[in-house]
């Protein structure tokens, strides 16, 4: 039978007090910051420690290993991002659903400094690849992914065609982003742009009218 700090990681330890939440979210924010000025490699558990107020045994009682930190700093801000932007985007016109979807495409649309993250992160991927397959499956597959989705859905709807390339379509999006970083452009007009170039090519034609003669 599970124990009480198996099922409720909250719960006290035997003879000791339950984890204090502020405390925990501190040494997370402090992670964060450190992954987007050093970067995996370098950022170490003592500066996280400092940067966090907290001793390094503090620190070494919750997460065993700097690898295990991080992993709870980066799902800390796939959460806050998830539950700040609700997925269902039914309610909007066709071509403005698509148009929220590629706008939630951008990786800075919660983190402003989630590009540099991503970058550092890619930069892990001979050393530490596991990083970067935490970050495609909880930063780059649910955002593609709801563009797919919407796109399915406006399918169905009969607003857009039928035989579209909806993975090419949501990697194209999701790749303007990035292009415009390292152009040094400005992303805000991006999901704009993005959608009146391809609204065009993806929206189903509609039966022109017969006139009256």
């Amino acid at each position: 039978m599970a124990s009480a700090r198996e099922t409720n990681p909250e719960a006290p330890r035997p003879g000791g007090r339950p984890r204090d939440a502020a405390l925990d979210e501190a040494i997370i924010l402090a992670t964060r910051e450190r992954l987007v000025r050093d970067g995996y490699s370098l950022m170490t558990i003592g500066d996280i420690a400092a940067d966090a107020g907290v001793s390094r045994p503090t620190l070494y009682r919750r997460w065993r290993t700097k690898f295990d930190l991080v992993v709870d700093a980066l799902d800390y801000g796939f959460r806050k991002q998830r539950d700040s932007s609700p997925a269902d985007l039914t309610g909007m016109a066709p071509r403005e659903a698509f148009t929220e979807a590629v706008r939630r495409l951008d990786p800075a649309y919660f983190n402003p400094d989630a590009m540099v993250l991503m970058g550092n992160f890619a930069g892990e991927a001979i050393r530490t690849p596991e990083l970067l397959g935490i970050l495609r499956e909880h930063a780059v597959e649910p955002r593609v992914t709801l563009v797919e989705n919407v796109l399915s859905q406006l399918q169905e709807s009969g607003d857009v065609a039928g035989d579209i390339d909806k993975h090419t379509i949501a990697t194209l999006c999701f790749g303007s982003y990035f292009a415009a970083f390292y152009r040094g452009e400005s992303r805000d007009e991006i999901p704009e742009a993005v959608v009146s170039v391809l609204w065009p090519a993806i929206a189903a034609k509609k039966p022109a009218r017969r006139r009256r003669g």
